[in-house]
């Protein structure tokens, strides 16, 4: 019986290992964002530093997880078989639960995740003792669950999105006034004092907050706590003198020196105290093997009172978790794309929007808007005038294909990101507050970019939806925890060892398939028949340009038609709707296309009026294509879907008439497209009156049909609807064949 625990034992060290992995993957946001967003220092610098912060904050670590061994249950009152439970489905929980936030690219709390997990199966356990207990009832809960623990977790969780998201926001306000975005002349006046405050408050965060719990505070903790004004006076004399020597000397910007110390700050506080989110419960789970195979008692016998007590710190361990957690920064792809979300929901600029917008986001854009006019109101006008100067953005010039290389946001916000950041948790901890550094990170970088008025009216309902559901998604982290670590602690005390080998085999799936999902994301490689921007300024350009653009279209709604008519005449619902999704996707293309309208006509020169005219018919043109794809494609969908009556033989079988006529007339414009034999265009447009008549024919057919035999108004209705949008989708093509037929020979 040993040997199970001992396997146990092994497991769960594979198991933190490899919670190590996915949990700085979703935790590299909260340091990396600020330093990597700015552009402040390459990225290769940006990694180095925090690799060295992450290092120094793991060896530092005592190792001592409080919350693992008694911070929500009393561990006196189970005994070692129990304890196991309890850890190994807090285990398994925690790297699927945190793998599945990765997968997403959406940050979340490590801390939240473990204490939820770890009051999940406590409780579960409790109930399961009580259950087979005599004299005890569920009111006896309470004996066994520190529920004081979830209560200042879930507080936590509503102070720090409120405190970190108003103070951010007024701190870059104040900041963004002063500077302005045209800092650079104001900073080499008021860098020195900036530079001062910002590094005070970063190097005051990483001795209180990055290095508290390690074996070190000890030796400095009275001069922290007991003399914090002198400290911080001399500490500001220090940075403020500093700041002026670095920029007299280097003829830098101190805004990078802040950036870099800020971001090794957060590492340094990340893996000095989060670290314990991690390997803290096979370190309890190892300390419990240790004392119940010197006490010679039975496992279901042996009290685990011994987590009371205090633990010694493992060297060695740290040391390897300290590389495991460098590792992983460096190579994991999950990281960069969590750390993509929020640089996105906080970018200055405009571009793809990863959150659709909803009611919620909607009517928080609305209310805000009100409340901004009628605030407005009540400002004199020059005032306005004069915050407005201060927020005008300076215009940068740069070719399409290099705008990759501008900043998320400027130096100002990264430093006041990280300034505010460490500042906030500093203040949470010596308040004993549980923020957690996930929430008050994310949410200062969502303060500072509404205040940066990076949430314009372009954009705003996408970035509000964005923060909602990164929210919404940190009360689901707690609620999932709770349920999924309690129902697993349920399933392995019934199944004991072969459940616990089943749940192994089972994650190992889990992540081996996430892994894969997610390496085939990120590895994607622009689609062969994806429509491309065009970036040309001349007629002729443009149509050499959208020439592959219209093949490509035409050829996805030859497939897409077919489709749609073999879906019907199988009634099948399935292919139906795969068929919507390909019109969807094409649709999604065609728009992305027009939003790009506004700064293609920016790039043109003025001699390009024709050219902007010429590509602006053909995108609406394109997107008559898909409307009535789109509507062919929903009412045949529904139809099926809600099981009516199946089109006639002969429905179908004109459909199939029109399709193969479709088909090769689709099939010869894509041609003349790819080949660029555009002189040929005027034997598509005479082929045109015969298609229309052959649809018309159709038309009279049917309505002969519906005079004599037809008994179905579902099923009329969908024909005709379907015979009518193959002739607005037939026109649309039409048209824009004859656009370019014209515009070829001019």
């Amino acid at each position: 019986m040993e040997n199970i625990y001992l396997l146990m034992i092994v497991a769960l060290a594979g198991l933190a290992i490899a919670d190590l992995v996915v949990g700085v993957s979703n935790d590299a946001v909260n340091f990396l964002n600020s330093a990597i967003g700015s552009k402040a220092i390459s990225f290769r610098t940006i990694m180095i530093v925090a690799s060295l912060g992450i290092f120094i904050g793991a060896v530092f670590s005592s190792g001592m997880m409080e919350v693992a061994r008694k911070g929500i249950f009393v561990p006196g009152e189970f005994y070692f078989e129990e304890i196991m439970i309890i850890f190994m489905a807090v285990m398994i929980t925690d790297i699927l639960l945190l793998d599945f936030f990765n997968t997403l690219g959406m940050p979340t709390s490590t801390t939240v995740s473990i204490v939820f997990e770890l009051l999940g199966a406590a409780v579960v356990m409790a109930l399961i003792k009580i259950s087979v207990s005599n004299t005890e009832s569920v009111a006896d809960l309470a004996k066994y669950i520190n529920t004081e623990k979830a209560t200042e977790i879930i507080s936590g969780i509503l102070l720090s999105v409120v405190i970190a998201f108003t103070v951010g926001a007024l701190v870059q306000w104040f900041s963004r006034l002063i500077f302005t975005f045209h800092y650079e002349k104001k900073i080499r006046h008021f860098g020195t004092l900036f530079g001062g405050i910002a590094l005070t408050a970063i190097a005051y965060f990483i001795f209180f907050k990055g290095l508290k719990g390690t074996p070190y505070y000890g030796d400095f903790k009275d001069i922290l706590e007991e003399q914090v004004l002198w400290l911080v006076i001399g500490s500001f004399i220090f940075w403020t003198l500093f700041s002026y020597l670095f920029m007299k000397i280097f003829k830098k910007s101190i805004l990078i020196f802040v950036i870099a110390v800020g971001t090794f700050g957060l590492a340094l506080a990340f893996s000095g105290n989060d670290l314990v989110n991690f390997i803290g419960v096979p370190m309890a789970a190892y300390h419990s093997y240790e004392a119940w195979a010197a006490s010679g008692e039975a496992a279901n016998v042996f009290s685990m009172s011994i987590l009371e007590e205090k633990v010694p710190a493992e060297p060695i361990l740290l040391l390897i978790a300290g590389a495991v957690m460098v590792l992983t920064l460096w190579f994991s792809k999950k990281a960069k794309t969590v750390t993509e979300t929020e640089i996105g929901l906080s970018r200055q600029g405009e571009g793809h929007e990863k959150f659709k917008p909803n009611m919620l986001s909607r009517a928080v854009v609305s209310g805000s808007t009100k409340l901004v006019s009628a605030l407005g109101a009540f400002i004199p006008q020059a005032t306005q005038d004069k915050i407005n100067a201060s927020f005008e953005k300076p215009v940068v010039n740069l070719p399409k294909h290099k705008t990759y290389q501008l900043p998320a946001f400027d130096m100002i916000r990264a430093s006041v990101n990280l300034m505010v950041a460490g500042v906030l948790i500093s203040i949470a901890t010596s308040m004993k507050l549980p923020l957690s550094t996930t929430y008050v990170t994310f949410m200062v970088a969502m303060g500072t970019s509404l205040a940066d008025r990076a949430w314009g009216r372009e954009s705003a309902v996408y970035r509000v939806a964005g923060v909602l559901n990164v929210i919404g998604g940190w009360f689901f982290t707690a609620f999932s925890a709770f349920v999924a670590a309690g129902v697993l602690a349920y399933l392995i005390y019934i199944g004991k060892a072969p459940m616990i080998a089943v749940l192994l085999l089972l994650a190992i799936l889990l992540l081996v398939r996430n892994y894969i999902s997610h390496k085939k994301k990120s590895n994607v490689i622009i689609e062969p028949d994806k429509l491309k921007k065009a970036e040309s300024s001349t007629v002729q350009g443009i149509i050499e340009e959208t020439s592959d653009n219209v093949a490509k279209a035409v050829a996805r709604t030859n497939k897409i038609y077919s489709s749609i008519i073999v879906g019907l005449a199988k009634e099948d619902s399935s292919k139906l709707k795969k068929s919507r999704q390909k019109i969807d996707k094409l649709s999604d293309e065609v728009d992305e296309l027009r939003n790009n309208i506004f700064y293609f006509i920016k790039n043109l020169d003025e001699s390009s009026v024709r050219g902007s005219n010429f590509y602006i018919l053909i995108l609406g043109y394109l997107t008559d294509v898909t409307q009535s794809l789109e509507y062919m494609g929903k009412a045949s969908y529904k139809h099926v879907n809600n099981k009516h009556k199946g089109l006639r033989f002969n429905q179908i079988k004109d459909l199939q008439q029109i399709d193969s006529s479709f088909d090769h007339l689709l099939v010869d414009i894509q041609a003349i497209f790819e080949k660029r034999e555009f002189e040929k265009l005027d034997d598509i447009l005479i082929r045109k009156e015969k298609a229309y008549t052959d649809i018309s024919e159709m038309i009279e057919k049917q309505i002969k049909r519906t005079r004599d035999e037809e008994s179905s108004p579902k099923n009329t209705t969908l024909y005709f609807s379907l015979l009518l949008e193959t002739k607005d989708l037939l026109t649309a093509l039409m048209n824009l064949v004859e656009e370019y037929y014209k515009s070829s020979r001019k």
